[in-house]
């Protein structure tokens, strides 16, 4: 049975080990890079559809864009998403071992969006829906004070929208 750490080892462990644990800047990505220290890479089918969801649902941009040799997927595309980077590319079995989400099935990991306002959390929820996602939790004002609603994109990649109450 896993046992729940104690709160001294988890404010020790930062000190002991070195780690940082203040907020990210500038400071913390490679030289030369202009993407965050930390973005999340999805594997979709078609990435082509997908990078259209995606600018017409939250506004993307496409900031990168690397067809592959076979003239049918896309290797790679980088697509700033609120001002965070979000890649995407379609499936490559024979570069490894990704898989696209299968329909219906629970998702280990979510995308999370935070907007500067709950209405543009309304707004990207009913954008979205119209453009094919489903909503799995409606708009609602959450305990710990923003307002919060989950999607499904079309493709099966789960998002969660924040934004400030009032």
């Amino acid at each position: 049975m896993l046992q729940r750490p104690h709160l001294g080892i988890v404010t020790a462990y930062p000190a002991r080990y070195g780690v940082k644990m203040n907020k990210p800047d500038d400071s913390t990505r490679p030289a030369g890079s202009s993407r965050p220290p930390v973005a999340p890479y999805l594997t979709v089918t078609p990435a082509s559809a997908t990078a259209a969801f995606y600018a017409a649902a939250f506004g993307a941009t496409q900031k990168a864009l690397m067809p592959a040799l076979d003239g049918l997927r896309i290797l790679h595309c980088e697509l700033d998403i609120n001002g965070g980077s979000v890649m995407v590319s379609d499936m490559f079995p024979e570069f490894g071992k990704t898989r696209v989400p299968l329909p219906a099935e629970p998702m280990p990991v979510s995308v999370s969006l935070e907007f500067d306002s709950g209405q543009a959390v309304d707004d990207t929820i009913a954008r979205a829906r119209s453009l094919g996602a489903t909503v799995e939790t409606e708009p609602t004002n959450s305990f710990w004070g923003t307002r919060f609603a989950v999607l499904r994109d079309p493709f099966g990649h789960r998002w969660i929208l924040n934004g400030p109450l009032g």
